[in-house]
């Protein structure tokens, strides 16, 4: 059998050295860190008004209910939905939004498609019955999805939408969490449920002459289409005439420049760090393969997924750009029977080879030679999200868009029509920020102020980073789960973890309500030795993470202690998975405590 390693025909120690002068240009530029952006308030609170559906006025209302959900996006519903197959009816969701879905309520942006495959991304497809239409589905379907499941479930007859929780906090008298909201409303509920998801609030860059800024600009999670025309399959018609900018080349940019640049008099992208843009291949649903899908298979193919990512699975399922190269890279390692030094190199050539893939695209496809070099990512392939798409890179040949590169910069500031980079004022009569949105790990403090036993505030008492006991649990908070990214698994794909811990948190809730217990609480000890286990499985993804280029996964570059516990989970949501799962098999909810009404009272 030849050398595996004789397909490596590139210098890994001078890619390594690009890597490294990219990051460390870009630390320079930006010692700013996440203190560059913004959240939408004070003078910029005009961004956050939902576009999509008017606020109603109603009377505050005063609830008891049994589990409070603060948050209605995958994760909440997620929650909702097993908590209600455990026969727990007795629920109320609050949400933000005007109706459930979180992020794919926010974002119908022109091309808003999702980049996990559908059949594996849409939770409860055999529960539901639903035939996703396409390998990728565009955000009206995936809407639709969200509402499917929030009928299939009798959701929205436990919901109060465009509220917000402004306070929780733990009544020690009542064994009952009281929380308050925006709307004055005062829900006692004897659980409560942080679903607030992975991607929870959109943000801002903080430039010097927003305020002033007199053309017309919205974020990409409020798209005015009122302003663009036509819908989340372009057809842009009403910016024939309109010089556009737009700031940002992440995922969200990268679907929605294609039918910006078909459609503007001219467009002009702003770019601090060039996004990985692979091959997607979408196409339709063969209706008839799906139909013959056996029971448990999307579990199975969700599972498939993450080990074809890691290159463990020995058959790949999902066969797509997440898992494609990676997965046939890994085989011919296995083939090998390499050692595990072989094999920890071997995956390092592999990483660099995929990334020299995505680079020889952009060769292939940009024909402005200053635009190729400027298109092409100079990072591990997980250092930012990798995107798939099959005209965004073609779109920088159309005579009437600019690639405006910043060499990891940004830009610099507004003048009343224009934007400002490298020292060039740009002319434009409309911008649109493609700034994302926080990511729920690294947010400073909490959703809102939650306050548990003896009046602790949880922000205080995570400091120095989350504590808890498998990412949901947090000693001196009782009845209190988390459903969100921090301290917890996390994949590219956000349902899967989702699901698994969905299901984790309603059967300990189905365990309390047949033992009669009023509270549960996890003790002391099972957190301090479940923050142990976490930190030292991930110490690796910290080193991972300081030596990538800055971006949201790695807090733009400010690597700190405290991602240790607040960030991801380094056995991966498989391994939490089967944490979760052997817990539950071992039958004596070790770490758990349960305390009966009697007691309570």
């Amino acid at each position: 059998m030849s050398d595996p390693f004789d397909q490596f025909k590139f210098d890994p120690v001078a890619i390594k050295a690009r890597y490294d002068a990219e990051r460390d240009k870009r630390l320079k530029m930006r010692p700013d860190g996440e203190a560059q952006y913004q959240r939408m308030e004070g003078a910029f609170e005009h961004y956050a008004i939902d576009t999509f559906m008017p606020v109603k006025a109603r009377e505050p209302q005063q609830r008891n209910v049994e589990v409070l959900i603060a948050g209605g996006g995958f994760a909440g519903l997620l929650a909702a939905g097993r908590l209600r197959d455990q026969g727990i009816d007795d629920l109320l969701i609050i949400e933000r939004a005007g109706d459930f879905g979180g992020t794919w309520y926010w974002n119908r942006y022109p091309g808003a498609t999702c980049d996990v495959e559908s059949y594996i991304y849409l939770p409860m497809l055999e529960e539901t019955g639903t035939v996703p239409s396409a390998k990728y589905v565009k955000s009206p379907e995936i809407l639709e999805h969200v509402r499917t499941l929030a009928r299939h479930y009798d959701l929205y007859s436990r919901a109060l939408h465009h509220t917000v929780a402004t306070e929780a906090k733990w009544d020690e008298d009542f064994s009952r969490w009281i929380v308050t909201t925006d709307r004055g409303d005062e829900i006692c509920a004897k659980y409560l449920i942080l679903a607030s998801g992975h991607y929870r609030l959109p943000k801002l860059p903080t430039l010097e002459g927003m305020e002033t800024f007199k053309g017309h600009s919205f974020h990409t999670s409020r798209w005015d289409y009122d302003y663009t025309g036509g819908d989340c399959d372009g057809n842009l018609t009403k910016l024939e005439d309109k010089v556009v900018g737009i700031i940002g080349t992440g995922a969200t940019a990268i679907q929605c420049v294609p039918p910006l640049g078909e459609a503007a008099k001219h467009l002009y992208v702003f770019q601090r760090t060039p996004s990985s843009v692979d091959f997607r291949g979408n196409r339709p649903t063969d209706v008839d393969w799906f139909k013959s899908l056996k029971p448990g298979w999307q579990r199975e193919r969700m599972d498939n997924f993450m080990m074809a990512i890691a290159g463990a699975a020995e058959v790949d399922l999902v066969d797509d750009g997440w898992t494609r190269s990676i997965h046939q890279y890994m085989q011919r390692s296995a083939a090998a029977k390499m050692t595990r030094e072989e094999l920890g190199r071997y995956s390092l050539m592999a990483n660099y080879a995929l990334m020299e893939d995505v680079r020889k695209r952009v060769d292939e496809l940009v024909v402005d030679p200053s635009d190729r070099e400027a298109l092409k990512p100079w990072y591990d392939w997980l250092c930012k999200r990798p995107c798939f798409h099959d005209q965004y890179l073609q779109t920088f040949n159309r005579p009437n868009v600019t690639l405006v590169d910043t060499e990891g910069r940004g830009v610099e500031r507004l003048t009343e029509d224009g934007i400002v980079a490298n020292g060039k004022e740009y002319k434009v009569d409309c911008l649109i920020y493609a700034s994302g949105f926080e990511v729920a790990a690294y947010e400073q403090g909490t959703p809102f102020p939650i306050s548990g036993l003896g009046g602790l505030d949880l922000a205080d008492k995570w400091k120095d980073g989350a504590t808890t006991l498998h990412g949901l649990h947090v000693h001196g908070f009782p009845n209190f789960f988390q459903l969100t990214s921090r301290g917890s698994a996390q994949s590219s794909n956000f349902t899967h973890p989702y699901e698994g811990i969905a299901t984790h948190i309603a059967y300990i809730l189905r365990q309390a309500k047949d033992r009669g217990a009023e509270m549960v609480e996890v003790t002391a000890e099972a957190e301090a030795e479940w923050v142990r286990h976490h930190e030292e499985l991930s110490v690796v993804t910290q080193k991972t993470w300081a030596e990538c280029t800055p971006s949201y996964f790695n807090q733009e570059g400010k690597v700190t202690s405290r991602m240790l516990r607040d960030g991801t989970y380094g056995g991966g949501v498989l391994g939490l998975l089967d944490v979760l799962a052997a817990w539950r098999a071992q039958g004596d909810l070790k770490g758990l405590k349960f305390t009966s009404k009697a007691k309570a009272g």
